[in-house]
C-alpha cells in the first residue's frame, strides 16, 4: 500500500491547485518460498506416552501472512520415521504416536518436516529439513551375569579387601542408569563380598583371610537385583540373576603367627628373672617347620631362648631408670627364612629399694625466737613407686632443737631453748633421721644445719651467721671415696719406691768405681782410622782395682780407636783378650746382618789375667806399650786393620797419625 498526494499544473506549467491524497493498494503474488532459519533437534525419554511433546519446527515466508500466499503447513515426510512420531499442521510441534519407545531397540530417530504455504496447496511453495529425535534411557532392563558357574583360584595369604575376580554382568542400560546389587549366601558373606565396579560389573573381594590347612575351597551362590528399577524389565523372563561360585584355596608358604598380637609381661626390679614368661609362635602350615627366636634391639637387658621363647633378664632391672621395657621378638623358620615380629611389653615392678630423701628449704633461727617456735617444716622424697609414709625423727638428742612429727609425711622443727646470737661461733646442726615405712623399710640419715639470724618483728633476716652445709652421703659413695684414696696412695708408694731403686743402683755404680767409655759410632765401610783422631783412649774401660771385671751383658755400639803414638816391643802372649776378640769375630762371620769386615766391634771387656795388661791410658803414660799385637795378622783380612792400628813397622818410631 503505498500513499499518493496529486496536483495540477495549467498549460504554462503554473501550480493551479492541489488534486488531493490516493492510496495505492500493491496486491501480493506468491513469488517466495518458506525458509527454516535453523535446525531442529529433539529428545525423548523411552518409554513415553503417546502424544508427548518433542520439538517444535517453524518456518518462515516472506509473502503476506494475511493471505494464502504467506500461510504455512507443516507435515511429515514419507521418508521419514512418520511412523513413530507426528506433527501439528499449524504449530509445527512434533510429538510421539507411541508409548512403546526403546532406547535397546532403537536409540535415535530420523524426521524429514515439510513447511508449503499456500496453507498447503499443492501449488504452494515448500521448503523441507531433517529433524533428529534422540530416544533417552531408563533403567528398564535387568542385570545379568554372563556364565552360570565362576571358576576361581586364590592363594591363603591373599590380602584382606583386595579383588579375587570379576563377576562379568550384561545391562543393556546405559551406565549411569546401571545400578547392581550383589548378595552371597550365609555363611560365605562374612567371608567374601561382591562390590560393583566403575563399570558395573560385580567385584569378588576377601573380608576374612583363609588358610589352606582349615578349609582348601569354597561354593556359593551369589545373586544380583536391579536397585531404583522403573519398570517391568523386557528381559525379566531371560535375566540370570544367580550364578555360582568356586574358589579353590591355593597354599603357600606362611611366615610363622604369634599365638598373641602383642605381649605384656611383669618384672619385679632388682632381681635376675630366668621365667618372665615365653613368647610362642607356630608354622601355619602343615609342614610345621621349626621356629627360633631372637632379639634384634640392641642393648635389650632381656634375652630369650632361642629354642622356647622363654623370656628372661639378662641383669638387673631398675624401675627409677626406666619403668617399662618395650622390643620385638623375631620368629624365625627353618630353613625357609620366614621372619615374622611381635611387639613385647615388659613393665618392671617397683620395690623398696630408695632411701627417702630430705627435702627441705634453709633452716634458720633467729635470734630472739622463743621456745617452741617452729622455724621450718621438713618433707620427704621418695623415688620408689609404692606410697610412703614417712617418719622423722632425731638421731641425736639435741638441747635447743626438737622434732615433732606431724604424722602426714612431715615434721615441724621447734625451738627447745635459746638464746642465740650472732657472735656465737658455735653451728647448730639436726642429725633428722626419716624412715619410709615400705616392705622392707628404707631410712636415711641427713645433717641438718641450721644458720643463726637477726630478724626484725615479722621474723624477717637481715643479718646471718653462714652455717655449714649440710652433708648427706651415702655409705657407696664413702666406699667409692675411700677406694680411690687407697689406690691413689698405692700409686704415690710404687713411684717412691721405683725413684728410691734408681737412686741405690747409681748410687752402687759409682761405688765400683766402674769408668764407662766413651762410644762413637763407626759404620762407614773403607780405612776411617784418620776419622778417630779425636778419640780419648784415656777413657776405656778399665779393671778395677781388686780384679773384678764389669762387663756389659750386651755391648752393641762400635769404638772407633786410636792409633797408638808409640809400639812397644812385641810380647807373643794371648790372654782373655785374644780369646774375647777369636769369640767376636765367629759372631761375626756367621751373623747375616753384620757389617762389613773393614769396621771395629766395641770391644768393652778386658781380661783381668792377660799379658797385655790394661789398654786404658788411666794408669799408665801415653809414651808407648809393650804388648805385641802382631798376632792380630794372623787372623785375615777382617783384622788388617786393627793389626795395622796396634802393629810396630820397625822403622817409624812416631805415631802413624
Amino acid at each position: 500500500m503505498y500513499n499518493l498526494t496529486a496536483k495540477m499544473y495549467d498549460g504554462n506549467n503554473k501550480l493551479m491547485e492541489d488534486a488531493g491524497e490516493f492510496v495505492v493498494h500493491v496486491t501480493d503474488i506468491n513469488d517466495n518460498s518458506p525458509v527454516f532459519p535453523r535446525t531442529y533437534n529433539g529428545s525423548i525419554m523411552e518409554r513415553s506416552k503417546i502424544g508427548t511433546k518433542v520439538v517444535e519446527v517453524r518456518a518462515t515466508d516472506a509473502d503476506d501472512p494475511t493471505t494464502a500466499n504467506g500461510e504455512l503447513r507443516y507435515s511429515l515426510r514419507p521418508e521419514g520415521d512418520r511412523s513413530v512420531f507426528e506433527i501439528d499442521s499449524f504449530t509445527g510441534m512434533i510429538s510421539s504416536r507411541t508409548d512403546s519407545l526403546d532406547r535397546e531397540t532403537k536409540g535415535q530417530y530420523v524426521v524429514v518436516v515439510q513447511a508449503q504455504d499456500t496453507r498447503g496447496m499443492a501449488s504452494g511453495s515448500t521448503a523441507t529439513t531433517s529433524v533428529t529425535l534422540t530416544v533417552m534411557d531408563l533403567n528398564d532392563n535387568m542385570a545379568s551375569f554372563t556364565k552360570q558357574l565362576y571358576e576361581l583360584q586364590v592363594p591363603e595369604n591373599h590380602k584382606l579387601k583386595e579383588k579375587i575376580g570379576t563377576l562379568l554382568l550384561e545391562d543393556r542400560d546405559q551406565i549411569q542408569n546401571k545400578d547392581p546389587i550383589f548378595t552371597i549366601t550365609p555363611p560365605f558373606n562374612s567371608i567374601f563380598d561382591v562390590e560393583s565396579s566403575t563399570s558395573k560389573d560385580g567385584n569378588l573381594m576377601l573380608k576374612q583371610a583363609l588358610d589352606y590347612e582349615t578349609k582348601s575351597s569354597y561354593s556359593f551362590s551369589v545373586h544380583v537385583r536391579e536397585n531404583n528399577f522403573q519398570f517391568p524389565a523386557d528381559n525379566k523372563d531371560t535375566a540370570l540373576t544367580k550364578t555360582q561360585v568356586n574358589i579353590r584355596v591355593i597354599d603357600v608358604d606362611e611366615p610363622p603367627v604369634f599365638s598373641k598380637a602383642i605381649y605384656n609381661f611383669n618384672v619385679m626390679e632388682e632381681t635376675i628373672v630366668t621365667n618372665i614368661g615365653a613368647v610362642t609362635a607356630r608354622d601355619p602350615d602343615k609342614a610345621n617347620k621349626s621356629i627360633r627366636y631372637s632379639i634384634e634391639d640392641k642393648d635389650c637387658p632381656i634375652g630369650i631362648n632361642p629354642i622356647t621363647g622363654q623370656l628372661s633378664t639378662l641383669r638387673k632391672l631398675d624401675r627409677e631408670l626406666k619403668a617399662t621395657h618395650i622390643f620385638q621378638v623375631k620368629a624365625e623358620e627353618e630353613p625357609s627364612g620366614l621372619q615374622s615380629f611381635v611387639k613385647v611389653n615388659v613393665l618392671v615392678q617397683d620395690i623398696n629399694d630408695n632411701e627417702p630423701e630430705l627435702d627441705v628449704d634453709e633452716i634458720f633461727v633467729c635470734e630472739n625466737d622463743r621456745a617452741e617456735t617452729v622455724i621450718g617444716t621438713l618433707k620427704a622424697l621418695d623415688e620408689d613407686d609404692q606410697i610412703p609414709y614417712f617418719s622423722f625423727y632425731l638421731t641425736k638428742k639435741n638441747d635447743n632443737f626438737s622434732l615433732i612429727d606431724n604424722k602426714n609425711n612431715t615434721a615441724d622443727i621447734k625451738v627447745k631453748q635459746g638464746t642465740f646470737s650472732l657472735d656465737d661461733p658455735r653451728d647448730y646442726s639436726l642429725e633428722v633421721g626419716i624412715s619410709d615405712g615400705g616392705r622392707p623399710p628404707k631410712s636415711s640419715v641427713t645433717r641438718l644445719p641450721i644458720k643463726v639470724c637477726r630478724c626484725d618483728a615479722r621474723r624477717v633476716q637481715t643479718q646471718c651467721k653462714a652455717a655449714t652445709l649440710r652433708m648427706g652421703v651415702s655409705v657407696h659413695a664413702l666406699i667409692a671415696i675411700l677406694l680411690c684414696i687407697l689406690t691413689i696412695l698405692v700409686i704415690v708408694i710404687l713411684i717412691v719406691l721405683r725413684k728410691r731403686y734408681k737412686k741405690e743402683t747409681l748410687a752402687g755404680m759409682k761405688n765400683s768405681g766402674e769408668i764407662h767409655e766413651q762410644l762413637v759410632t763407626y759404620d762407614e765401610e773403607g780405612g776411617g782410622e784418620m776419622d778417630t783422631n779425636g778419640y780419648d783412649v784415656s777413657i776405656l774401660t778399665s779393671a778395677r782395682h781388686d780384679g773384678s771385671i764389669l762387663q756389659p751383658p750386651h755391648p752393641s755400639l762400635y769404638a772407633m780407636v786410636q792409633k797408638p803414638h808409640h809400639h812397644a816391643p812385641p810380647q807373643a802372649c794371648k790372654g782373655d783378650m785374644a780369646v774375647m776378640i777369636e769369640v767376636k769375630k765367629d759372631e761375626a762371620d756367621h751373623d747375616r746382618d753384620g757389617f762389613p769386615y773393614d769396621t771395629l766391634h766395641i770391644y768393652g771387656y778386658e781380661g783381668p789375667e792377660s799379658l797385655a795388661g790394661s789398654l786404658s791410658s788411666l794408669d799408665s803414660s801415653s809414651t808407648g806399650s809393650s804388648l805385641d799385637y802382631d798376632f792380630l795378622s794372623e787372623w785375615g783380612p777382617r783384622f788388617r786393620t786393627l793389626a795395622e792400628l796396634y802393629g810396630v813397622d820397625g822403622s817409624d818410631s812416631h805415631s802413624p797419625y
